[in-house]
């Protein structure tokens, strides 16, 4: 099993920068790559990107340029940075873990508010 623990949600105004930290702990060994979704409400959730462990990245088409995900091995821990944020952009941010058997893993998401 593998634990994902979000951190770094709140208020953000339009236009701001948010970075959104993912630890891992557990079965550390049998991940192949983490990642984040988000959720708005009413909405389903929705990928955002991913990142192997070896650092090879992935991005949705509707956020690419304006995220980055990184991810710090000795630390077992996964960043979001987004940039230029709209109250589009409001949502739970989840993130997400791969391991090498085929299991996922989920956080219980952290709330991000664009707003002024």
């Amino acid at each position: 099993q593998v634990q994902l623990v979000e951190s770094g949600g709140g208020l953000v105004q339009p236009g701001g920068s948010l970075i959104l930290s993912c630890a891992a702990s557990g079965n550390i060994a049998s991940i192949y790559g983490m990642g984040w979704h988000r959720q708005a409400p009413g909405n389903q959730r929705d990928f955002l990107g991913t990142i192997t462990t070896v650092g090879d990245t992935m991005y949705a088409d509707s956020v690419k340029g304006r995220i980055t995900i990184s991810i710090d091995n000795r630390k077992n821990t996964v960043y979001l940075q987004m940039n230029s944020l709209t109250p589009e952009d409001t949502a739970d941010y989840y993130c997400w873990a791969g391991s090498k058997t085929g299991s996922e893993f989920w956080g219980k998401g952290t709330l991000v508010t664009v707003a002024s």
